[in-house]
């Protein structure tokens, strides 16, 4: 087995003897299912109550997209005014990291009183939490831009527009594409933290509902699905990175 397929397997390697040991620790010591499920009893429950889970995992997975897509709208936006310009990455820059501080989680009732209980604070929250890294990295992408490869431009006749237009954006791509899995993740959790207690639909609404009916099993097999939708999109992003940057990618590549 070469290296590159060393580093496909090494994945589910790690999550088998993961579930292994978790099996065994959990049937060895005789571990109530109310209190820490084992994998057996979480795929059980999984197989038991599919079209529950099926149903909340719909609403949780389409109202995450959603705030992600305004998450990479507005990040974009925001990053390439602040990356082309000094003064708005002075001004705006700090005022961002001061607000990213927050705990999202605090401004789920605010957003109920705002919102009602629903998708929207649900969508927003998703939002919230996941337009911080890939406005940052747009912006980090377009600020450090060489001056000297700046300079050689202008003096071949470039504006500062085409500069950040031709030069600017195609390099901070890669910068870009590694927001959107960090970000993705996130809205993910956003999303669950607010059906938690602003929804009636939803992974987090399950968990609650699972974790009231002393269901743990059923809790933990939302947990597992939040986290497989998190990683198939974190997959799809990465696939794509490797296919429009691959230019970025040589050194990686080669091994």
């Amino acid at each position: 087995m070469n290296q590159k397929q060393l580093e496909t397997w090494a994945p589910w390697g790690l999550l088998i003897a993961t579930l292994v040991i978790w099996q065994g620790m959990c049937s060895l010591f005789n571990v109530s299912e109310f209190v820490f499920p084992s994998p057996l009893r979480i795929w059980q429950q999984m197989v038991e109550y599919r079209d529950v889970i099926a149903g909340h995992a719909w609403r949780t997975f389409w109202v995450t997209m959603v705030g992600f897509g305004i998450a990479i709208v507005v990040g974009v936006l925001l990053g390439f005014v602040i990356g082309s310009s000094r003064l708005a990455y002075a001004a705006v820059y700090p005022l961002m990291t001061g607000f990213n501080a927050l705990p999202k989680a605090a401004f789920v009732p605010i957003l109920v009183v705002w919102f009602g209980i629903g998708v929207g604070p649900a969508i927003l929250t998703a939002f919230l939490i996941s337009f911080f890294p890939i406005m940052v990295n747009i912006a980090t992408g377009l600020a450090t831009l060489e001056p000297e490869l700046e300079d050689v431009l202008r003096v071949l006749g470039a504006k500062r527009w085409d500069v950040l237009i031709k030069v600017g954006l195609p390099r901070s791509m890669p910068y870009f594409y590694g927001s959107l899995k960090v970000a993705i993740t996130l809205a993910f959790v956003g999303t669950t933290v607010s059906e938690m207690t602003a929804a009636n639909e939803g992974i987090g609404y399950l968990l609650i509902s699972a974790g009231s009916a002393m269901q743990m099993g059923l809790a933990f097999a939302g947990l597992v699905v939040v986290g497989a939708m998190a990683m198939i999109m974190y997959e799809l992003f990465s696939m794509i990175e490797k296919h429009t940057t691959g230019w970025a990618h040589r050194g990686s590549q080669n091994h």
